[in-house]
């Protein structure tokens, strides 16, 4: 312990040595090699610089969402309309107000977005990024500036997820006054309403950024009402020209009542419907994070980002499956609790080869997760009482996850010519992962009666060190245009905590491991200023040991169908991303900036199959969560302070299991249909006033994106039909 915490200390000394050799070169030069912090933006989507910061991104495939220059539906976190544009994502809908975010991409699972690094403002945010990497916070994207996604090839300066990292960036600190409130109030179908209040400002060498925001509504199914509140502040000193500091603070918190699945036969019949009304789910989220960053000389920087967390969840109610009555037993609860804090330490240097301007970036991880997870019996009643019957000793499983991360990384770009560079880079991880406790094992027989039950007693650690490897490559033909490749190593460590959840609709293979492999891409960009941006990427995912779902039934008499969650077989995922964006007013009138009308096409195509295993009823089916295709465009029209949007989104069916089951009897397992869906958004604003209405699912259509194995199903999960908002803003 005492060496790894020596790392930040040797990159100071690192950077004393490299600074030493470049200080003496002319501010002309300088102003040629350095890359502002800034995404380059079209007309809502745009890619990561080479270096942002002190982050390199040359070579790799990196996509930015601009809040301010889309429109759609912020107030309810909707992320079919904020990420339309971003391609290969299969989005989950569990909830119509945003409460949780569900997305992954490149055929991988969306659940909680457990398979990307998720991040705001740069440093973790989910519950534990070893044992259990998902997120119940998501920003609201009211207090979004930008939203930043780099897939697998950020393994190397990220961590270990075969997804690739999500960025959450927030506002920044007005910098031209000492205050500036913002207010946006939203009322909605089925009783939404939501309110969202920040100020902002600098004050000499104090600038700080502040929001709250409540939301609550009954949702679209009865059983479904929530209520969220979430507060953040952001302090930043500029101590000198050199050095600044800050720190930041958030607070969310919510309780939600769960409607339940629902069977394939009860979704046709009303999707509306809810059979469960014990059911519900409380977060509490609690974020700090201090940064510096100080500029050693014009060449050279560092980072320095010391995070904690500590939360916790709670889950409420019946797990049967949905085809089973809710006979008012006693409820079960499952709680977790996360303390973790970690420190990432970054350094940026510039120097030149002769000449040629290179960039080199190394960095350590030192990371401490602690986990708890209890499951037991809660009372029979209605309402959200959060408490075991016997909380010295409950009655399914109690279990305690430390583990501990320790990395260090390099990457460098070389520049071959004026305009082809190379990105080799190398992540060393040390994971430590151990889990303490005891779990109860309980058979029982059609009828529900008890026949035995026996208690095993765990005490498991795993350690393991590994190195990963990448390589990209950039070949800018021209201003405009860019040909990049990259391929890097990924790697994804067990969760432990979904090793001892009792549920009867899932279970888990005691053997489970690691999974490995890499990932490749293919792409080429290019933009035309402001009115033109395309970016086409065909990948290649290896993913060895792949842990999934595979569809099982008990032995007799009982039969009973659950997932069993195991590694199933290697797996490829091959396809195409494309997306496209362009303001046609451009094509019309070109001199006229008045007005603009823009339309982007975002498409994917992916095979995913599993190779490389005996097992022949999942030999060569297709991965499941793997929409084959999926297809989405909008159109936007903007004139003077009025703008509008139509989107509209199509993902084709595809499989929840291995072995691509079609229908079962609990619903946890099928189909997830072909679906379709439209949206509609529109926005007003003169001077300090500002006018939004919106439109979710505008043709009213019924559908499903996910089936759960437990909550918030289990079942089918359908998602929300047509709602209509209204939000007024003022800024002063």
């Amino acid at each position: 312990m005492k060496k790894c915490c020596l790392l930040p200390g040797c990159l100071l000394l690192a950077a004393a040595a490299l600074t030493a050799q470049t200080d003496t070169t002319r501010d002309a030069q300088l102003r040629e090699v350095t890359i502002q912090a800034a995404s380059e933006q079209g007309m809502g989507m745009g890619k990561l610089r080479a270096v942002e910061g002190v982050i390199i991104y040359e070579g790799k495939k990196s996509e930015v969402v601009s809040l301010r220059d889309i429109t759609a539906n912020l107030s309810t976190n909707n992320a079919r309309q904020v990420f339309s544009r971003v391609a290969g994502l299969n989005i989950w809908e569990s909830d119509g107000a945003g409460l949780q975010l569900g997305i992954g991409g490149r055929g991988l699972s969306p659940n909680r977005t457990s398979n990307f690094n998720t991040r705001q403002n740069g440093y973790d945010i989910s519950a534990d990024a070893l044992g259990y990497p998902e997120s119940y916070y998501t920003p609201p994207t009211e207090s979004l500036q930008r939203i930043e996604v780099v897939r697998g090839a950020a393994s190397l300066q990220y961590g270990t997820q075969f997804g690739g990292m999500l960025n959450f960036v927030m506002h920044q600190p007005e910098d031209r006054q000492p205050i500036r409130v913002t207010s946006r109030q939203t009322l909605g179908s089925w009783g939404f309403f939501g309110s969202y209040n920040a100020v902002s400002g600098s004050v000499g060498k104090l600038s700080y950024y502040g929001f709250y925001q409540y939301k609550r509504g009954n949702g679209w199914r009865p059983n479904s009402g929530f209520e969220l509140n979430n507060g953040y502040l952001d302090l930043h000193w500029d101590v000198s020209e050199r050095l600044e500091v800050g720190i930041e603070l958030t607070k969310m918190s919510y309780l939600a009542q769960q409607p339940g699945g629902l069977t394939d036969t009860q979704f046709e019949q009303d999707a509306r419907q809810s059979l469960r009304t014990r059911n519900w789910f409380k977060v509490d989220w609690n974020l700090a994070c201090v940064h510096s960053e100080y500029r050693i000389s014009e060449r050279t920087r560092i980072s320095n980002r010391t995070f904690a967390l500590l939360a916790s969840r709670e889950s409420l109610g019946n797990l049967s499956p949905a085809n089973n009555l809710d006979f008012g037993l006693n409820r079960d609860l499952i709680s977790g609790t996360f303390e973790n804090i970690g420190n990432e330490t970054r350094l940026l240097h510039r120097y030149e080869t002769g000449r040629f301007k290179n960039a080199l970036a190394l960095g350590a991880r030192l990371y401490r997760g602690y986990t708890t997870a209890r499951q037991g019996e809660a009372n029979n009643g209605q309402g959200p009482d959060f408490q075991y019957l016997h909380p010295d000793n409950v009655e399914k499983s109690d279990f305690r996850f430390p583990n501990y991360n320790y990395a260090v990384f390099v990457e460098n770009i070389f520049w071959v010519s004026p305009n082809f560079s190379l990105t080799p880079g190398v992540r060393f991880e040390n994971i430590q992962t151990f889990a303490d406790g005891y779990y109860q094992q309980r058979v029982y027989d059609f009828a529900g009666n008890l026949i035995s039950e026996n208690r095993e007693t765990e005490n498991l650690s795993r350690k393991r060190s590994f190195v990963l490897f990448g390589l990209g490559a950039s070949w800018k033909t021209s201003r405009n245009l860019e040909l990049y490749a990259n391929i890097s190593q990924n790697y994804r460590a067990i969760n432990f905590t979904d090793l001892r959840i009792d549920n009867p609709n899932g279970r888990v293979d005691p053997n489970i491991r690691d999974e490995r492999g890499y990932t490749a891409d293919l792409g080429l960009r290019t933009r035309r200023n402001t009115w033109w941006y395309a970016d086409v990427t065909a990948f290649y995912l290896s993913y060895n040991d792949r842990i999934g779902q595979l569809l099982k039934s008990d032995q007799p008499p009982l039969y009973n169908d659950y997932r069993l969650r195991t590694n199933i077989a290697d797996a490829r995922n091959v396809g195409v991303e494309a997306f496209l964006e362009a303001n046609l007013w451009h094509f019309l009138a070109p001199a006229d900036t008045f007005r603009r009308l823009t339309m982007f096409v975002n498409a994917s195509v992916i095979d995913a199959r599993y190779i490389n295993t005996d097992d022949a009823s999942i030999r060569n089916r297709q991965v499941e969560l793997v929409p084959p295709m999926t297809f989405r465009t909008g159109i936007s029209w903007t004139q003077g302070r009025f703008r509008s949007s139509f989107n509209w989104a199509y993902t084709a069916e595809h499989f929840t299991d291995a072995t691509n089951a079609r229908r079962t009897s609990s619903a946890v397992n099928g189909i997830i249909p072909a679906y379709m869906v439209a949206d509609l958004s529109m926005g007003w604003s003169w001077r300090w006033l500002s006018l939004e209405a919106s439109c979710n699912n505008l043709f009213d259509a019924r559908y499903f994106t996910r089936r759960a194995d437990a909550y918030p199903g289990p079942g089918i999960i359908p998602s929300d039909g047509r709602g209509w908002f209204l939000t007024v803003g003022v800024k002063w």
